[in-house]
Protein backbone atom coordinates (compact mmCIF):
# COMPACT_ATOMS: atom_id res chain seq x y z
CA UNK A 1 0.00 0.00 0.00
CA UNK A 2 1.17 3.67 -1.02
CA UNK A 3 2.58 5.67 1.75
CA UNK A 4 0.09 9.03 1.88
CA UNK A 5 2.95 11.28 2.90
CA UNK A 6 4.73 10.28 -0.15
CA UNK A 7 2.15 13.10 -1.91
CA UNK A 8 3.43 15.41 0.56
CA UNK A 9 6.20 18.28 -0.08
CA UNK A 10 9.54 17.40 0.36
CA UNK A 11 10.27 19.45 3.39
CA UNK A 12 7.13 17.47 5.31
CA UNK A 13 8.72 13.93 4.25
CA UNK A 14 11.28 14.86 6.26
CA UNK A 15 9.07 14.14 9.74
CA UNK A 16 9.31 10.39 8.47
CA UNK A 17 12.70 10.50 9.09
CA UNK A 18 13.00 11.85 11.98
CA UNK A 19 9.85 9.71 13.75
CA UNK A 20 11.58 6.58 12.66
CA UNK A 21 14.84 8.07 14.68
CA UNK A 22 12.05 8.13 17.59
CA UNK A 23 12.70 11.69 17.48
CA UNK A 24 8.95 12.87 18.03
CA UNK A 25 10.00 17.09 18.71
CA UNK A 26 11.61 17.06 15.65
CA UNK A 27 9.41 16.32 13.37
CA UNK A 28 6.72 18.36 15.34
CA UNK A 29 9.09 21.22 14.97
CA UNK A 30 10.32 20.20 10.91
CA UNK A 31 6.44 20.16 10.22
CA UNK A 32 5.80 23.31 12.15
CA UNK A 33 8.72 25.56 10.25
CA UNK A 34 7.23 24.45 7.26
CA UNK A 35 3.49 25.64 8.19
CA UNK A 36 5.37 29.10 9.20
CA UNK A 37 7.01 29.24 5.73
CA UNK A 38 3.43 29.06 4.24
CA UNK A 39 2.25 31.93 6.30
CA UNK A 40 4.92 34.06 5.32
CA UNK A 41 5.04 34.23 1.57
CA UNK A 42 5.12 38.11 0.14
CA UNK A 43 2.79 38.57 -2.69
CA UNK A 44 3.88 42.21 -4.48
CA UNK A 45 1.48 43.72 -6.94
CA UNK A 46 2.54 46.63 -8.72
CA UNK A 47 -0.40 48.98 -10.42
CA UNK A 48 0.37 52.43 -12.73
CA UNK A 49 -1.48 54.01 -14.95
CA UNK A 50 -2.02 57.59 -16.09
CA UNK A 51 -3.06 60.25 -14.32
CA UNK A 52 -7.07 59.78 -13.58
CA UNK A 53 -6.87 56.02 -14.73
CA UNK A 54 -8.44 54.73 -11.74
CA UNK A 55 -5.43 53.01 -10.42
CA UNK A 56 -5.82 54.30 -6.47
CA UNK A 57 -9.67 53.16 -7.10
CA UNK A 58 -8.53 49.83 -8.13
CA UNK A 59 -6.10 49.50 -5.44
CA UNK A 60 -8.57 50.13 -2.73
CA UNK A 61 -11.05 48.02 -4.18
CA UNK A 62 -9.18 45.01 -4.57
CA UNK A 63 -8.12 45.09 -0.97
CA UNK A 64 -12.36 45.43 -0.05
CA UNK A 65 -11.89 48.98 0.75
CA UNK A 66 -13.80 52.45 -0.19
CA UNK A 67 -11.98 55.36 -1.44
CA UNK A 68 -13.16 56.89 1.73
CA UNK A 69 -11.84 54.29 4.24
CA UNK A 70 -9.21 55.11 6.67
CA UNK A 71 -5.91 53.39 5.17
CA UNK A 72 -7.64 54.00 1.29
CA UNK A 73 -5.07 55.09 -1.33
CA UNK A 74 -5.85 58.63 -2.29
CA UNK A 75 -7.99 59.47 -5.19
CA UNK A 76 -8.63 62.30 -7.47
CA UNK A 77 -8.87 63.80 -10.51
CA UNK A 78 -5.53 64.72 -10.66
CA UNK A 79 -2.85 63.05 -10.31
CA UNK A 80 -2.27 61.72 -6.53
CA UNK A 81 -0.11 59.44 -6.88
CA UNK A 82 3.90 61.37 -7.12
CA UNK A 83 5.83 58.40 -5.44
CA UNK A 84 6.15 54.58 -5.04
CA UNK A 85 3.29 54.28 -2.19
CA UNK A 86 2.41 50.69 -0.49
CA UNK A 87 -0.93 49.82 0.39
CA UNK A 88 -0.74 46.37 2.71
CA UNK A 89 -3.97 44.40 2.72
CA UNK A 90 -6.14 44.71 5.56
CA UNK A 91 -6.40 41.09 6.17
CA UNK A 92 -2.94 39.58 4.90
CA UNK A 93 -0.02 42.63 5.58
CA UNK A 94 2.42 39.98 3.43
CA UNK A 95 0.55 40.91 0.03
CA UNK A 96 1.08 44.23 -0.95
CA UNK A 97 -0.54 46.47 -3.45
CA UNK A 98 1.56 48.99 -4.78
CA UNK A 99 0.55 52.14 -6.41
CA UNK A 100 2.87 54.24 -8.53
CA UNK A 101 3.05 57.44 -9.97
CA UNK A 102 2.01 57.09 -13.87
CA UNK A 103 4.88 57.01 -16.37
CA UNK A 104 3.25 60.30 -17.75
CA UNK A 105 3.83 62.19 -14.71
CA UNK A 106 7.31 61.50 -13.57
CA UNK A 107 10.51 62.68 -15.23
CA UNK A 108 12.11 59.02 -16.36
CA UNK A 109 11.59 57.69 -19.71
CA UNK A 110 10.14 54.13 -19.31
CA UNK A 111 13.29 52.25 -19.13
CA UNK A 112 14.47 54.43 -16.18
CA UNK A 113 11.05 54.37 -14.51
CA UNK A 114 11.34 50.68 -13.54
CA UNK A 115 14.72 51.41 -11.99
CA UNK A 116 13.28 54.55 -10.68
CA UNK A 117 10.45 52.46 -8.54
CA UNK A 118 12.45 49.31 -8.28
CA UNK A 119 10.65 46.53 -10.51
CA UNK A 120 12.55 43.68 -9.19
CA UNK A 121 9.95 43.71 -5.83
CA UNK A 122 7.30 43.28 -7.97
CA UNK A 123 5.84 40.05 -8.51
CA UNK A 124 3.95 41.14 -11.55
CA UNK A 125 2.65 44.81 -12.69
CA UNK A 126 -0.97 45.82 -14.04
CA UNK A 127 -1.15 48.71 -16.06
CA UNK A 128 -4.79 50.34 -15.96
CA UNK A 129 -6.25 53.13 -18.05
CA UNK A 130 -9.89 54.63 -18.68
CA UNK A 131 -9.66 54.85 -22.08
CA UNK A 132 -7.18 53.91 -24.36
CA UNK A 133 -3.69 52.22 -23.86
CA UNK A 134 -1.35 55.48 -24.79
CA UNK A 135 2.47 55.63 -26.01
CA UNK A 136 3.83 55.32 -22.57
CA UNK A 137 1.92 52.35 -21.43
CA UNK A 138 2.94 50.46 -24.20
CA UNK A 139 6.46 51.49 -23.60
CA UNK A 140 6.07 50.64 -20.27
CA UNK A 141 4.71 47.27 -21.12
CA UNK A 142 7.77 46.48 -23.71
CA UNK A 143 10.46 47.64 -20.86
CA UNK A 144 8.72 44.79 -18.30
CA UNK A 145 8.69 42.38 -20.58
CA UNK A 146 11.99 42.85 -21.66
CA UNK A 147 12.86 42.47 -17.56
CA UNK A 148 11.09 38.92 -17.84
CA UNK A 149 8.34 40.19 -15.53
CA UNK A 150 4.67 39.55 -15.84
CA UNK A 151 2.41 42.28 -17.09
CA UNK A 152 -1.68 43.10 -17.25
CA UNK A 153 -3.87 45.80 -19.48
CA UNK A 154 -6.47 46.50 -17.32
CA UNK A 155 -9.51 48.78 -19.08
CA UNK A 156 -10.95 50.89 -16.18
CA UNK A 157 -14.43 52.39 -15.52
CA UNK A 158 -16.25 49.86 -17.47
CA UNK A 159 -19.24 50.97 -15.54
CA UNK A 160 -19.65 54.35 -16.28
CA UNK A 161 -18.80 53.21 -19.90
CA UNK A 162 -21.92 51.18 -19.88
CA UNK A 163 -24.34 53.72 -18.51
CA UNK A 164 -23.31 56.04 -20.77
CA UNK A 165 -24.03 54.06 -23.52
CA UNK A 166 -27.77 53.08 -21.86
CA UNK A 167 -28.24 56.72 -21.56
CA UNK A 168 -27.34 57.58 -25.25
CA UNK A 169 -28.42 54.53 -27.27
CA UNK A 170 -31.92 53.15 -28.38
CA UNK A 171 -30.96 50.42 -29.59
CA UNK A 172 -28.37 49.80 -26.31
CA UNK A 173 -26.72 46.15 -26.11
CA UNK A 174 -24.34 45.71 -23.40
CA UNK A 175 -22.48 42.66 -25.49
CA UNK A 176 -22.02 44.41 -27.72
CA UNK A 177 -20.58 47.91 -26.06
CA UNK A 178 -17.88 45.59 -24.09
CA UNK A 179 -16.74 43.82 -27.44
CA UNK A 180 -16.27 47.68 -28.97
CA UNK A 181 -14.61 48.61 -25.81
CA UNK A 182 -12.11 45.30 -25.78
CA UNK A 183 -11.72 45.34 -29.70
CA UNK A 184 -10.79 49.35 -29.21
CA UNK A 185 -8.39 48.62 -26.76
CA UNK A 186 -6.67 45.90 -28.37
CA UNK A 187 -6.38 47.54 -31.81
CA UNK A 188 -4.31 50.33 -29.95
CA UNK A 189 -2.09 47.81 -28.51
CA UNK A 190 -1.48 46.48 -31.90
CA UNK A 191 -0.87 49.58 -33.62
CA UNK A 192 1.90 50.07 -30.92
CA UNK A 193 3.41 46.65 -31.58
CA UNK A 194 1.40 44.30 -29.72
CA UNK A 195 0.44 40.90 -31.57
CA UNK A 196 -1.94 39.45 -29.54
CA UNK A 197 -2.71 41.56 -26.09
CA UNK A 198 -4.90 40.72 -23.26
CA UNK A 199 -7.22 43.65 -22.21
CA UNK A 200 -9.20 43.26 -19.04
CA UNK A 201 -12.30 45.25 -18.73
CA UNK A 202 -12.97 45.69 -14.77
CA UNK A 203 -15.06 48.17 -12.82
CA UNK A 204 -13.45 48.76 -9.39
CA UNK A 205 -16.94 49.71 -8.11
CA UNK A 206 -18.28 46.19 -9.15
CA UNK A 207 -15.69 43.52 -9.28
CA UNK A 208 -18.48 40.62 -9.66
CA UNK A 209 -19.03 42.41 -12.93
CA UNK A 210 -17.11 41.91 -16.71
CA UNK A 211 -13.92 40.79 -16.63
CA UNK A 212 -12.04 40.58 -12.88
CA UNK A 213 -12.72 37.25 -12.55
CA UNK A 214 -10.85 36.44 -15.95
CA UNK A 215 -7.89 38.57 -14.89
CA UNK A 216 -7.89 36.79 -11.31
CA UNK A 217 -8.01 33.35 -13.04
CA UNK A 218 -5.19 34.49 -15.73
CA UNK A 219 -3.20 35.72 -12.85
CA UNK A 220 -4.10 32.53 -10.83
CA UNK A 221 -2.47 30.43 -13.65
CA UNK A 222 0.37 32.17 -13.99
CA UNK A 223 1.66 33.05 -10.83
CA UNK A 224 4.23 30.52 -9.58
CA UNK A 225 2.60 28.00 -7.66
CA UNK A 226 3.31 28.55 -3.99
CA UNK A 227 2.22 32.17 -4.47
CA UNK A 228 -1.32 31.03 -6.23
CA UNK A 229 -3.42 31.05 -2.45
CA UNK A 230 -1.57 33.75 -1.33
CA UNK A 231 -3.14 36.11 -3.75
CA UNK A 232 -6.44 33.67 -3.60
CA UNK A 233 -7.24 34.30 0.00
CA UNK A 234 -6.82 38.57 -0.91
CA UNK A 235 -9.26 38.51 -3.44
CA UNK A 236 -12.98 39.75 -2.70
CA UNK A 237 -15.49 37.51 -2.30
CA UNK A 238 -16.90 38.60 -6.24
CA UNK A 239 -18.21 34.85 -6.55
CA UNK A 240 -19.56 31.44 -5.16
CA UNK A 241 -16.00 30.60 -7.42
CA UNK A 242 -14.06 32.14 -4.99
CA UNK A 243 -15.76 31.15 -2.10
CA UNK A 244 -15.42 27.58 -2.89
CA UNK A 245 -11.66 28.08 -4.42
CA UNK A 246 -10.49 29.84 -0.50
CA UNK A 247 -12.09 26.25 0.90
CA UNK A 248 -10.36 24.06 -1.14
CA UNK A 249 -7.06 25.89 -0.56
CA UNK A 250 -7.90 25.97 3.29
CA UNK A 251 -8.54 22.34 3.10
CA UNK A 252 -5.54 21.03 1.20
CA UNK A 253 -3.34 22.22 4.16
CA UNK A 254 -5.15 20.76 6.99
CA UNK A 255 -3.91 17.64 6.72
CA UNK A 256 -0.03 19.60 7.47
CA UNK A 257 -1.97 20.59 10.86
CA UNK A 258 -3.02 16.70 11.51
CA UNK A 259 0.56 15.88 10.77
CA UNK A 260 1.89 18.40 13.31
CA UNK A 261 -0.69 17.39 15.95
CA UNK A 262 -0.17 13.92 15.42
CA UNK A 263 3.52 14.26 16.18
CA UNK A 264 3.53 16.69 18.87
CA UNK A 265 0.83 13.71 20.30
CA UNK A 266 3.96 11.72 19.98
CA UNK A 267 6.45 13.59 22.09
CA UNK A 268 5.69 12.02 26.10
CA UNK A 269 4.75 15.38 27.89
CA UNK A 270 0.88 15.21 29.42
CA UNK A 271 -1.02 18.13 27.83
CA UNK A 272 1.41 19.19 25.42
CA UNK A 273 0.11 18.31 22.58
CA UNK A 274 -3.97 19.46 23.47
CA UNK A 275 -1.90 22.68 24.10
CA UNK A 276 -0.18 22.82 20.78
CA UNK A 277 -2.98 21.61 18.82
CA UNK A 278 -5.38 24.54 20.29
CA UNK A 279 -3.05 26.91 19.57
CA UNK A 280 -2.35 26.54 16.08
CA UNK A 281 -6.67 26.02 15.69
CA UNK A 282 -6.80 29.34 17.55
CA UNK A 283 -4.38 30.04 13.88
CA UNK A 284 -6.07 28.71 11.37
CA UNK A 285 -9.70 29.01 12.45
CA UNK A 286 -8.88 33.19 12.37
CA UNK A 287 -6.68 32.46 8.99
CA UNK A 288 -10.58 31.22 7.87
CA UNK A 289 -12.54 34.02 9.10
CA UNK A 290 -10.37 36.39 7.79
CA UNK A 291 -10.28 35.03 4.26
CA UNK A 292 -14.00 34.34 3.90
CA UNK A 293 -14.20 38.13 5.10
CA UNK A 294 -16.37 36.94 8.54
CA UNK A 295 -14.36 39.53 10.66
CA UNK A 296 -15.98 42.42 12.23
CA UNK A 297 -14.25 45.20 9.85
CA UNK A 298 -14.37 43.27 7.15
CA UNK A 299 -18.34 42.90 7.08
CA UNK A 300 -18.48 46.21 7.68
CA UNK A 301 -16.49 47.58 4.61
CA UNK A 302 -18.46 44.75 2.28
CA UNK A 303 -21.78 46.39 4.09
CA UNK A 304 -20.35 50.03 3.08
CA UNK A 305 -19.56 49.36 -0.15
CA UNK A 306 -23.01 47.43 -1.30
CA UNK A 307 -25.29 49.04 0.85
CA UNK A 308 -26.53 46.20 2.63
CA UNK A 309 -26.94 47.08 6.38
CA UNK A 310 -24.41 45.69 8.75
CA UNK A 311 -27.58 43.57 10.47
CA UNK A 312 -28.75 42.01 7.26
CA UNK A 313 -25.22 40.62 6.55
CA UNK A 314 -24.86 39.58 10.19
CA UNK A 315 -28.52 37.82 9.98
CA UNK A 316 -27.11 35.55 7.75
CA UNK A 317 -24.18 34.32 9.62
CA UNK A 318 -24.79 30.96 12.00
CA UNK A 319 -21.39 30.19 12.69
CA UNK A 320 -20.29 30.76 16.16
CA UNK A 321 -16.37 31.45 15.19
CA UNK A 322 -17.88 34.08 12.80
CA UNK A 323 -17.31 37.80 13.63
CA UNK A 324 -15.94 36.50 16.92
CA UNK A 325 -12.11 37.49 18.34
CA UNK A 326 -11.04 33.85 17.81
CA UNK A 327 -9.05 32.39 21.30
CA UNK A 328 -8.80 28.84 23.16
CA UNK A 329 -11.75 29.65 25.32
CA UNK A 330 -14.08 30.11 22.52
CA UNK A 331 -12.28 26.72 20.63
CA UNK A 332 -13.38 24.95 23.70
CA UNK A 333 -16.87 26.28 23.93
CA UNK A 334 -17.23 24.88 20.33
CA UNK A 335 -15.65 21.99 20.69
CA UNK A 336 -17.46 20.96 23.76
CA UNK A 337 -20.64 20.57 21.88
CA UNK A 338 -18.99 18.40 19.12
CA UNK A 339 -19.31 15.03 20.90
CA UNK A 340 -16.91 12.85 18.34
CA UNK A 341 -14.05 15.39 18.77
CA UNK A 342 -14.60 15.66 22.54
CA UNK A 343 -14.47 12.34 23.11
CA UNK A 344 -11.25 11.67 20.63
CA UNK A 345 -9.24 14.67 22.29
CA UNK A 346 -9.89 12.77 25.66
CA UNK A 347 -9.06 9.48 24.51
CA UNK A 348 -5.96 10.88 23.24
CA UNK A 349 -4.64 12.16 26.59
CA UNK A 350 -5.88 8.86 28.01
CA UNK A 351 -3.83 6.39 25.74
CA UNK A 352 -0.71 8.02 26.40
CA UNK A 353 -0.36 5.33 29.85
CA UNK A 354 -1.14 2.09 27.55
CA UNK A 355 2.51 -0.18 27.44
CA UNK A 356 4.11 -0.01 23.80
CA UNK A 357 0.74 1.28 21.96
CA UNK A 358 0.00 4.22 24.03
CA UNK A 359 1.85 6.58 21.79
CA UNK A 360 0.96 5.30 18.46
CA UNK A 361 -2.60 5.28 19.56
CA UNK A 362 -2.29 9.04 20.97
CA UNK A 363 -0.60 10.07 17.76
CA UNK A 364 -3.76 8.44 15.54
CA UNK A 365 -6.38 9.79 17.67
CA UNK A 366 -4.61 13.51 17.89
CA UNK A 367 -4.74 13.22 13.72
CA UNK A 368 -8.23 11.91 13.38
CA UNK A 369 -9.48 14.48 15.89
CA UNK A 370 -7.68 17.66 14.28
CA UNK A 371 -8.07 16.71 10.93
CA UNK A 372 -12.15 16.36 11.38
CA UNK A 373 -12.09 19.53 13.57
CA UNK A 374 -10.74 22.06 11.44
CA UNK A 375 -13.27 20.54 8.44
CA UNK A 376 -16.15 21.44 10.85
CA UNK A 377 -14.65 24.67 11.48
CA UNK A 378 -13.88 25.78 7.97
CA UNK A 379 -17.03 24.27 6.46
CA UNK A 380 -19.45 25.73 8.53
CA UNK A 381 -17.56 29.48 7.81
CA UNK A 382 -17.79 28.53 4.22
CA UNK A 383 -21.24 28.17 4.22
CA UNK A 384 -21.56 31.61 6.46
CA UNK A 385 -19.28 33.08 3.44
CA UNK A 386 -22.00 31.44 0.43
CA UNK A 387 -24.38 33.59 2.40
CA UNK A 388 -23.36 36.70 3.15
CA UNK A 389 -22.13 36.74 -0.67
CA UNK A 390 -25.48 36.05 -1.79
CA UNK A 391 -27.24 38.56 0.80
CA UNK A 392 -24.67 41.52 -0.12
CA UNK A 393 -25.99 40.74 -4.03
CA UNK A 394 -29.73 39.82 -3.39
CA UNK A 395 -28.70 36.81 -4.65
CA UNK A 396 -31.07 34.50 -1.88
CA UNK A 397 -33.79 34.04 -4.82
CA UNK A 398 -31.51 32.09 -7.33
CA UNK A 399 -29.93 29.88 -4.79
Amino acid sequence: MDDPSDSYPEEIKEWKEALMNNDRAAAAAKIQEYLEKQDNIPLNIAVTGESGSGKSTFVNAIRGIKNSDVGAAPTGCVETTMEVTAYPHPNFPKVTFWDLPGIGTTRFPADKYLKHVKFERFDFFIIISADRFRENDVKLAQEIHKMKKKFYFVRSKIDHNIQDEKENQRDFNEETTLKRIRDYCIQGLQQQGFEAPQVFLVSSRKLHLYDFSLLHETLERELPAHKRNVLLLTVPNINREIINKKKEAFQANIKYKALLSAAVAGVPVPMLSTTVDLRMMVTVVQEYVLGFGLDQPSLQRLANSTGVPYENLHAVIKSPLALEKINVDLLLKVISQMTVTGVLMTAKEGSRFIPLFGIPIAMSLSFTATNNTLNVFLNSLAEDAQRVFEKALGLETLV
